[in-house]
């Protein structure tokens, strides 16, 4: 099953592991906004950004991210929500 365009990624993460093949499967299936939302968020989306950037041969690989440590979860919701609101479509919880 096809991820939604804009996730919203629990922070912490039961195992870092993991994260190489999520980031795999978003730019796969063109998830547009993976928001990291919770405790150690800022750190999680450094390792995100890396592992999309990674030795930069692939210029066009991008997943617009954003960290959320200290936000109410209200917030983060909303703020995914109204992102492309012109394109409609879900926000999915993520856990890993």
């Amino acid at each position: 099953m096809k991820l939604a365009r804009k996730l919203i990624l629990h922070s912490p993460v039961s195992d870092e592991a993991l994260l190489d093949g999520f980031v795999e499967r978003c730019l796969r299936d063109g998830v547009s906004l993976l928001a990291i939302a919770g405790p150690g968020s800022p750190r999680l989306e450094d390792i995100v950004d890396e592992i999309v950037v990674g030795d930069g041969s692939e210029p066009d690989r991008f997943l617009c991210t954003t960290s959320h440590a200290n936000e109410p979860f209200e917030d983060v919701l909303n703020m995914a929500q109204t992102w492309e609101a012109e394109l409609g479509g879900p926000v999915k919880e993520i856990r890993l």
